[in-house]
């Protein structure tokens, strides 16, 4: 597939839950290669976005395509936004890592040398091969992060799927999985869709930004799309952006001057 060659394309999405409206008229496309965060305060409707891409929700209107072979869902790694794994689970990380690979079969099997050597590469990929022998169970936040990273891209996907993989990790793990994840999308040609909550993390390796609002999306370079009338129109008021040494403050209500000068990388809703 070429960088450029489109591995999804949703045009006109409306998705409804409980009889309301989520996700209104949403069109975006993600190109082979591509680092693209979405972007959208907590309720904004990113992970219902994300499980509608993965099949699990269906849209009320519109469509998810997905060009070229019919849709295999092998062809995405998703890393969902919650995992919770008992401490005392016996797993070790080599195990979990290859249930990405076979863990859709049925039955007893036997892993093939081929599958082994997957697991090691993926492990290597993610910087964590020192990792292999320990128990799941038994990682830190920001060492759970790159096993189920491995996880994901054991089965070589084309498009990755992360929700919300930043939360709940201090400033410098922050920082570490995201550079991380764009070696991740050079070395192993993916193309990788990332849920946020704010975007400054992203800045340095996002090709296009996706972001929700208000139940709308805007997508594009991200200079194209956090501007103050495109998320005015968004937000469906006015909305301001400042940009302060590299960083963006998106400002979409009356807040004190405190809070701004202390959080320059603050989102506020």
């Amino acid at each position: 597939m070429s960088e450029n060659a489109v591995i999804v394309d949703v045009q006109g999405v409306d998705v409804e839950l409980a009889g309301q409206r989520v996700l209104t008229n949403v069109n975006f496309h993600i190109d082979a290669g591509e680092f693209t965060g979405l972007i959208g305060s907590n309720g904004a409707g990113k992970t219902t976005l994300l499980r509608m891409m993965l099949g699990l929700i269906s849209p009320s209107r519109g469509e998810v395509s997905w060009p070229g072979d019919a849709r295999d869902l092998r062809r995405v790694g998703y890393v969902p936004q919650k995992v919770v794994l008992d401490v005392d689970v016996p797993l070790r990380v080599r195990d979990f890592v290859a249930l990405g690979d076979d863990g859709h079969r049925y039955g007893l099997h036997r892993r093939t040398r081929q599958t082994w050597e997957r697991v090691e590469e993926m492990l290597d990929a993610v910087e964590a091969s020192e990792l292999g022998e320990r128990r799941i169970g038994a990682l830190s936040g920001g060492e759970l992060q790159r096993v189920l990273l491995a996880h994901a891209l054991v089965s070589r996907p084309e498009l990755l799927l992360l929700d919300e993989p930043l939360a709940n990790l201090d400033p410098g793990a922050t920082s570490d999985i995201v550079q991380l994840l764009a070696r991740v999308r050079d070395r192993q040609h993916v193309a990788i869709l990332l849920s946020a909550h704010e975007i400054n993390s992203l800045l340095g390796v996002m090709d296009r930004v996706i972001y929700i609002a208000n139940a709308h999306v805007a997508s594009g370079p991200t200079d194209d799309v956090v501007r103050p009338d495109v998320l005015s129109q968004l937000y469906g008021h006015h909305v301001d952006v400042i940009r302060v040494h590299g960083r963006v403050l998106v400002i979409t209500g009356d807040v004190s001057t405190g809070p701004v000068a202390e959080h320059p990388d603050l989102v506020v809703e």
